[in-house]
Formats: structure tokens, sequence, C-alpha cells
């Protein structure tokens, strides 16, 4: 009998530690696919946000100046991921300021290639309020591609290439140069079959580009998705 109750005691004593592993290990294994799905939901985010085809860079402490310059109809505030995904309804997210840098992304900004000279007043009606606005534009499916730089309302640099040289005015700047991008004049003699690398490369820098003049999306701190912005439409009534 006293060894009955000594090997169930013991036996007792072996279950609950066995059990405690068990807990343990399972506790672990949650924590485990926690963290995964945190890594995979960042890297949706990442990827949403990684290579946006056409952008706004305002130098700007308050967003919404930015707002109201723009006339955004119907403006909610919203998540990096709601604004991001409403975008391809065509409205515009409106970020919060990062780094003394307002962006604003979506579809519905003038297109270039579209009418060039819509994109041009668009612009310089927006620059002529906030001041030190820049545009980028990264077709990579066509390789097209634009850049511009305005203070004031005025023109510093700007180049757009869609099938052909559709603006370049100003001095290629020193960021130009260090990168090796290539502007053709107008009227140039440019087959894009033949150019085609040149032209993706072109495309691939503008990012890199946006990263010298101001602030490339691309490149982000993982700490800059927790601002806020607002998304909305964009005003029928032309800014210009």
């Amino acid at each position: 009998m006293p060894l009955g109750v000594v090997l169930g005691t013991g036996g007792f004593f072996v279950f609950c530690a066995w059990r405690r592993r068990r807990l343990a290990a399972r506790h672990a294994q949650e924590e485990d696919e926690a963290g995964a799905a945190g890594e995979a939901k960042f890297g949706l985010r990442a990827s949403l946000f990684e290579r946006p085809s056409r952008w706004l860079a305002i130098q700007c402490p308050n967003a919404g100046r930015v707002q109201a310059a723009l006339k955004l109809h119907h403006a909610v505030p919203c998540s990096w991921e709601e604004g991001l995904v409403e975008t391809s309804e065509g409205k515009l997210f409106v970020s919060g300021p990062i780094s003394g840098w307002v962006l604003v992304v979506g579809p519905g900004l003038p297109d270039p290639a579209g009418d060039v000279d819509v994109c041009y007043r668009f612009l310089r009606a927006l620059s002529r309020k906030l001041g030190n606005v820049q545009f980028y534009s990264a077709n990579r499916a066509l390789g097209h591609h634009a850049w511009a730089l305005l203070e004031g309302g005025e023109v510093y640099r700007a180049y757009a290439w869609a099938g052909e040289t559709l603006w370049n005015e100003g001095l290629v700047t020193a960021a130009e140069r260090d990168l090796g991008t290539v502007c053709y004049e107008y009227g140039g003699e440019t087959n894009a079959f033949a150019c085609r690398e040149m032209l993706a490369a072109n495309t691939e820098k503008v990012n890199q580009l946006a990263g010298r003049w101001s602030l490339d999306p691309a490149a982000m701190a993982p700490s800059n998705w927790r601002t806020q912005g607002v998304v909305g439409r964009l005003s029928q009534a032309r800014l210009y």
C-alpha cells in the first residue's frame, strides 16, 4: 500500500510536468503564429504602398492645408491600408505629415500621358497655394515616367516621357545626374523599342529621385505606417 501511494504520487508529478511542458509548447506555437500573422499583415501594408504609380510630395507640416488646397470632397479619416485601398476607386489618399512632407497618392492625380497641359496647370495652381510641390509618375508596364519640382507656382525642374518627350523644363538637377537619368529633348528621335532598357531604367529611378528630392514612399520607416490620413475625391471644379 505505501508503495502504491509513492508510485501514485510520482505518477501525478510526472503528469503535471508533462502537462506543463505541453502547455508551454502550445503557447510558444501560438506566439509564433501570431508573429507570422503580424509579419504577413505588415508585408501586405508594405506591398500596398511599396511602388505607387503616381504621387505628390508636398512640403507642409499641416495635412489640412493640403486637403483644403486640393478641394477634396467627402474626405474621411482613415488608416494607410484603408486609404490606399480606396485609391483604387479613383480617390486620393492624403497622408499625415512625415518628416515635414505630406504625401498624396492615387490615380486621380493628373497623368501627363493623358494631358500634360492639365498636369502642368494643376501643379502650378497647387504650388502657388502650398509652395514646394513635387510630382512623380512611373508606369512600369509602358515605361512612362515623369517628375516635377515646383516652388511658389514656378517650375524649377520637370520631365515627362510617354512615347515621346512631353515636358522638359528647367536645368537638370544634381540628383538626376547622380542617378544617371536620361532626358530626351522635344522632338528627339526616340525608338521606344531600341531604348527600352534606358526607359525602363529611368522609370525605376523615379523612387530614387524622390528620395533625393524629398521622400521615397517605398523606403519609409515602419513607424510612419502609424500616421493617419484622409481619403476623398478631387473637386470637379478646377484648381486653376
